[in-house]
């Protein structure tokens, strides 16, 4: 294939299957509360989430950081040793979490069958850094195709038939594995890895230098979630359902921001380099852009949300109108929170990001705990909301901060 056709072939193939891979635990969702019922949707949204955060332990750095990998000293094979000790650290942190919150089998299972599920989505990861690494994307956007497509046909064909939440989950472990066996595997193999000795050494120099991306995903994703976390326990598993359903505009919103910046990245490096106060206007014509796009969202929320949801969820929701509208604004702050970190991580200040949100974790946990407690699921929104604030507004600071160092 010329190189121009797989480019193209890869830009599609890829954005296809991130899309489906990303949209998956919104059917998953719609599937378990339409099925099941409200308390095991509640539970179940609950343990993806959980599996979600776990997940980033797995796959600890990324495939990018795989992929634009430029020491020579490590290797493929030290990235291969490095995922088996995340990935058993992954399983076992779900075990001792469940025993240590003292769960019944019943949920205890359904997080753990899906932090098994996200585990095999992590090994995947490095599969894909190596087909990435031969110029043969096209190959991994149709391996998160056809993994999304299969599970979630096969999860919604057996839970209508037998209702049985946990072997649906078991249904899509097994899917996973298969088609990394029939498909993933064989892309290596042309690769032509050849898996090395353990080399101690390497391995935890890898663990040192991904440590501050592994720190700034896994805090990211908790202060996204940190209302959920902090529903368990104190709330129902019904208004965890319900919870999980108004959060969900959300969770679009903010992925559709990312399709927005993701054209941009490498504009933004060449412009960094060549016209500074061009590169301040350009992420202010997206901030705009986010603002623009989220007003309309609101107003579409407004009209349509509360009957969309009720449409694809089939549960009653007017009363959480005011809730949705919180959080939905709350996603329109992390969307310009968004673009000030992809601004700040192209002018290479990582570690400011990191320490932003250690700041907001430790405010999160305590905001979200008292607000959830005394205010049930308004307490979560107005809690999501205030986090985002807070985040954007330390963002956009640290950014002014040093924007302001180049005297232009």
């Amino acid at each position: 294939m010329p190189k121009k056709n797989k480019i193209g072939y890869s830009i599609i193939w890829n954005t296809v299957g991130t899309t489906f891979n990303a949209f998956n635990s919104l059917f998953f969702l719609i599937i378990v509360t339409r099925v099941n019922g409200v308390n095991d949707a509640g539970i179940f949204t609950f343990a993806f989430s959980i599996a979600c955060l776990l997940y980033v332990i797995g796959n600890y750095s990324g495939r990018s950081y795989q992929v634009t990998e430029v020491d020579n000293d490590i290797t493929d094979s030290d990235y291969f040793y490095t995922k088996i000790i995340t990935s058993i650290l992954m399983f076992i942190i779900s075990i001792l979490f469940c025993l240590i919150k003292k769960y019944d089998a019943y949920k205890s299972l359904i997080i753990v069958f899906l932090v098994i599920y996200k585990l095999l989505e992590s090994v995947s990861e490095y599969l894909y850094a190596l087909v990435q690494k031969n110029e043969e994307l096209y190959k991994v956007g149709i391996s998160m195709f056809l993994k999304s497509l299969i599970s979630l046909l096969l999860f919604l064909i057996i839970d209508l038939v037998t209702k049985k939440l946990l072997l649906s989950e078991i249904i899509i472990i097994l899917t996973n594995l298969l088609i990394i066996l029939i498909y993933d595997v064989p892309n290596i193999k042309k690769v032509g890895l050849k898996i090395g000795k353990f080399h101690q050494k390497s391995v935890i120099n890898l663990l040192k230098k991904g440590f501050c991306t592994f720190g700034f995903s896994f805090l990211t994703l908790y202060v996204i979630n940190a209302s959920k976390y902090a529903i368990d326990g104190v709330l129902s598993n019904e208004l965890q359902t319900v919870f999980g359903i108004i959060i969900m505009p959300a969770t679009i919103l903010i992925l559709f921001g990312q399709f927005i910046i993701q054209p941009f990245l490498t504009i933004l490096k060449s412009t960094l380099e060549k016209d500074k106060k061009y590169f301040i206007k350009m992420i202010m014509k997206m901030v705009l852009t986010i603002l623009g796009i989220g007003g309309v969202s609101l107003l579409a929320t407004y009209l349509l949300g509360i009957p969309i949801l009720q449409l694809l969820y089939g549960i009653p929701l007017e009363k959480y109108l005011i809730h949705l509208l919180i959080i939905i604004i709350g996603a329109i702050f992390y969307g310009i929170t968004n673009i000030f970190s992809t601004a700040l991580t192209t002018m290479r200040h990582t570690f400011n990001q990191l320490m932003i949100f250690i700041i907001v974790s430790l405010f999160t946990f305590f905001l979200s705990n008292y607000l959830v407690r005394y205010y049930n699921i308004l307490g979560a929104s107005i809690s999501y909301l205030v986090t985002m604030l807070v985040l954007s507004i330390l963002y956009i600071t640290a950014f002014y901060i040093d924007i302001k160092r180049w005297k232009i």
